[in-house]
């Protein structure tokens, strides 16, 4: 199982970064990627010096997002739904997205679903409830 660490995800996004700027070929993963990172223009300085993105730090009273978990989690989802993994999260998203009018802001919504996932996974010690999750996702798509 791949498992980057903090730096490997930063060191993965910055590289990204540069090979999309200089017209480079991209990697199947490294090309989703590309397509998020183009997303967040404003991500682009972050994106633009991987020593200072090695040493950032992004703390809740700076009340700044991680742009590098942002965009893991937006990479992440992409695969969620390529896989259907958990089940059911690829026509949760779709008709999240159709709902909403764009995938982007689908995949904002699906994240917060998936923090909480997660956050609660953790605070429990039990593991992620993917059901929780898909019903987090289709209760957004059901409401205005």
């Amino acid at each position: 199982m791949f498992a980057p660490n903090q730096e490997d995800v930063r060191r993965f996004f910055c590289e990204v970064a540069r090979k999309h700027r200089s017209g480079e070929p991209l990697t199947p993963l490294e090309a989703i990627a590309a397509d998020w990172v183009a997303e967040h223009g404003e991500y682009a300085d972050d994106l633009a010096d991987v020593d200072a993105a090695l040493r950032a730090q992004y703390t809740v009273e700076e009340g700044r997002t991680n742009p590098f978990l942002h965009l893991a989690m937006h990479l992440s989802l992409a695969e969620q739904i390529s896989i259907d993994q958990p089940p059911g999260i690829r026509q949760a998203v779709e008709l999240l997205a159709r709902r909403r009018g764009s995938l982007h802001q689908a995949h904002h919504e699906a994240m917060e679903c998936l923090g909480e996932m997660l956050w609660t996974s953790q605070r429990s010690g039990l593991p992620p409830d993917g059901a929780a999750y898909i019903d987090c996702v289709r209760r957004r798509a059901t409401r205005d």
